[in-house]
């Protein structure tokens, strides 16, 4: 039961506004149905009256940490503004994908917010979603996106994540190393953070990669895991000094690879970071001491207001990268209780927080719907 908003006129006092949901299926939520009229001050015209919208939130992979807390960031957000918000992960099912996007154009939705779609096939369904009317925010997705008209292209500041890694990779060793290089070619942002890997090595030219090797699959860190395992019998102690891992499924699974064979003198530098990482970062002996990454959920939630911003009609921009944070084991340790999501703010200064797209009149229908 929401009470009503001071401020707001309410044309029908004794009837009450409920937005409430179950979540199904791919977690959608579906509001009731309610007799009362709303009308919001100094709120974009679409909303004004309290009609909020529908909007879907399809990714491409799944299965991870990452996945389930950007879902949950634009889950949030959006039904904090009283949008019916509902969720898919294709989980890497590139079919799956691509059908979930072409139902949106038929199910009555407004706006869509789209991870990871790599593919050329992507450009075409987004601009076919353009085309019915229905606005798009993309995440970390095709680069030709951004030229269809409207759509906005999100992704994490990768240049920032890649430097903020190997920067420190160079400063620890004072740029004379033996390095392993994890990475998979074909996506965005892996594309992105190979160029900076690319310049950093050419800068550098100590720092001397041994093998470079990598699978986006379901099972990631276990492939990463075996393959870690078997690179370290050609390789005796004192001739690896670091592992670049470009993603933190990678990193998972060289870690576990490198504690079962007693590696830990081999560091490990990488990118993302969820729950699972930071337990997996905080345990003893761990050898994975830095990761780059931006909050997951809030890149979730800044592509939902992005969205609601196009609806609103407001203007938008073409590209937009989210800021980056170097953590570090050291820090995650010296912590006064175990480090998680939810206080890693309490480590990292500025974590998860950001008011970018937030407009006033989005905190309007946010205290409401919060009544």
């Amino acid at each position: 039961m929401r009470k009503t908003l001071k401020g707001l006129v309410v044309t029908a006092l004794s009837a009450t506004l409920l937005l409430t949901g179950c979540v199904s299926g791919g977690g959608s939520a579906e509001p009731t149905n309610s007799n009362e009229k709303v009308t919001f001050e100094n709120v974009p015209e679409r909303f004004a009256e309290g009609q909020g919208a529908k909007i879907k939130v399809i990714r491409k992979i799944g299965g991870d940490d990452h996945t389930a807390q950007f879902l949950a960031g634009a889950k949030e957000e959006g039904e904090a503004l009283g949008f019916q918000v509902d969720v898919l992960t294709a989980n890497g099912d590139t079919a799956k994908f691509h059908d979930a996007i072409a139902q949106t154009i038929e199910e009555d939705y407004d706006g869509v917010v789209l991870s990871h779609g790599d593919d050329a096939a992507t450009v075409k369904q987004v601009q076919k979603l353009r085309d019915a009317g229905i606005e798009v925010v993309t995440f970390d997705s095709n680069g030709d996106v951004a030229n269809i008209g409207g759509v906005t292209l999100t992704s994490q500041d990768d240049e920032a994540l890649a430097t903020l890694a190997l920067d420190q990779l160079v400063k620890d060793f004072n740029g004379e190393a033996n390095i392993v290089y994890l990475w998979v070619d074909g996506f965005p942002p892996m594309v992105r953070r190979n160029n900076v890997y690319t310049a950093t090595l050419d800068a550098n030219p100590g720092i001397q990669e041994l093998e470079r090797f990598g699978v986006a699959a379901a099972d990631t860190s276990v492939q990463t895991q075996n393959a870690v395992a078997a690179m370290l019998t050609k390789y005796p102690k004192g001739e690896i000094d670091a592992i670049f891992a470009t993603w933190d499924a990678f990193a998972i699974g060289a870690a576990r690879a490198l504690k079962e064979a007693g590696r830990e003198e081999v560091k490990i530098y990488g990118i993302d970071v969820s729950n699972a990482d930071l337990q997996e970062i905080q345990t003893e002996g761990n050898p994975w001491k830095y990761t780059a990454a931006v909050d997951p959920k809030l890149i979730g939630a800044v592509n939902v207001r992005l969205l609601a911003k196009k609806l609103a009609g407001e203007e938008t921009p073409q590209t937009y990268n989210l800021e980056a944070s170097l953590i570090s084991q050291e820090q995650l340790l010296e912590a006064s209780e175990p480090v998680n999501m939810v206080n890693l703010s309490d480590v990292v200064e500025g974590w998860g927080q950001s008011t970018a797209f937030e407009e006033d009149w989005m905190k309007v229908l946010k205290e409401h719907y919060s009544k």
